[in-house]
């Protein structure tokens, strides 16, 4: 079949849910039309909303070490995220969740970011042995959405941080004018420790214990028993990824590293060599895609860098990739053959969320500080 292509942005058919207007524009570029115009806080109102919740942050740190908790990981996104909580005058406190596989310009990214923002930090490590356990327990099940575990430990995590300081926000950087666009065919909910615990129950071997989890009583806990507000700052502040890694460079000494979530040594395997070979996806679309609407790219300019092999890894890359994760060339060779499987075939809370979506709905609502 015929790959066909967005005509405004460079999303395609290998979104299986993916559907096209009359003039050949996708839904994501409408969804992103319209998710922006409900979720950017950009005009004067926007800026006094932004006022009224740092001045909420003050008030809920009084008599505290910190307004805040913020995730850092040497990012873009997480760096200039802490750039403007202390530019506004709080006092955060920046985490970050170690599982070995940050980039060294990450790493010294945050060094930099904390020592010259006088920011307190606190540097947690995961457990090598059981984060490598449920990692390949992933790649065993055969599902798209091998980044499950860490992205569920560090939210879990932050959650949890913010509960031992008594602070109510977390501040992080999803935004929309560089993430709006992501098929959720691509992956499956990171939150669902139900999903999480079933495959590693198939195939993992290490005990979960201690292992930074959070299930739907836990979410509920958080939300409407603490109040843990999780605020997107990007959509607040002007946000445009060029200038603002000037704007880091000049005041922290920010580094590049090459592309988005490229800070990860594994995320960039996991995207740029596992996902287009495996599954057939490559993330660079959905990323260049919301470049486009955001006006910080050209599709001809998305185009020709989709031209670029996603690849960025020799054999020799992969090989140490694969010695540190703990598997042999022999046995990745056979998961890559392998046939995709879908992530329904997994024990999870998916028909909970469908069947009580207005639910869900709501109480994301409320965990998303907006006004």
């Amino acid at each position: 079949m015929e790959c066909k292509i967005c005509s405004r942005c460079v999303m395609d058919t290998t979104d299986p849910d993916i559907v096209f207007d009359e003039a050949g524009v996708c839904n994501h570029c409408h969804e992103y039309k319209a998710r922006a115009g409900a979720e950017l806080y950009y005009d004067d109102i926007g800026q006094l909303r932004l006022e009224a919740i740092i001045e909420q942050m003050r008030l809920d740190g009084k008599g505290k070490a910190h307004d805040c908790v913020i995730g850092l990981s040497g990012g873009l996104d997480s760096s200039f995220v802490a750039y403007n909580i202390v530019r506004l005058g709080l006092r955060p406190l920046a985490v970050s969740l170690d599982n070995e596989w940050d980039m060294p310009v990450a790493k010294e990214n945050v060094k930099n970011i904390v020592r010259k923002l006088n920011i307190d930090w606190e540097h947690h490590s995961v457990d090598k042995k059981q984060y490598q356990d449920l990692q390949m327990s992933f790649l065993k099940a055969g599902v798209i959405n091998v980044e499950a575990p860490t992205d569920h430990a560090i939210s879990s995590f932050l959650c949890q941080k913010a509960v031992k300081e008594g602070l109510r926000y977390i501040v992080h950087g999803g935004n929309i004018v560089t993430e709006a666009i992501m098929p959720k065919a691509w992956g499956y909910d990171a939150k669902d420790w139900k999903h999480i615990k079933a495959i590693h129950k198939k195939f993992g071997k290490e005990s979960l214990k201690g292992f930074s989890h959070m299930t739907l009583g836990h979410w509920v806990y958080y939300t409407f028993f603490k109040g843990i507000k999780w605020f997107p700052i990007l959509n607040y502040v002007e946000y445009v990824p060029d200038r603002a890694k000037q704007v880091l460079a000049e005041a922290v000494g920010w580094k590049d590293y090459g592309g988005k979530h490229l800070e990860s040594e594994w995320t960039a395997f996991f995207q740029r060599y596992i996902l287009p070979r495996k599954f057939g996806i490559d993330k660079r679309k959905a990323h260049l895609s919301t470049l486009i609407n955001s006006g910080f790219m050209t599709r001809e300019e998305a185009l020709k860098e989709l031209e670029q092999d996603s690849n960025i890894f020799s054999p020799i890359d992969v090989q140490r990739i694969l010695r540190k994760f703990g598997m042999s060339l022999f046995e990745f060779q056979l998961y890559m053959a392998a046939t995709p499987v879908h992530h329904s075939e997994y024990v999870s809370n998916e028909r909970w969320f469908q069947r009580f979506g207005g639910l869900v709905r709501y109480a994301k609502r409320t965990a998303t500080q907006t006004a």
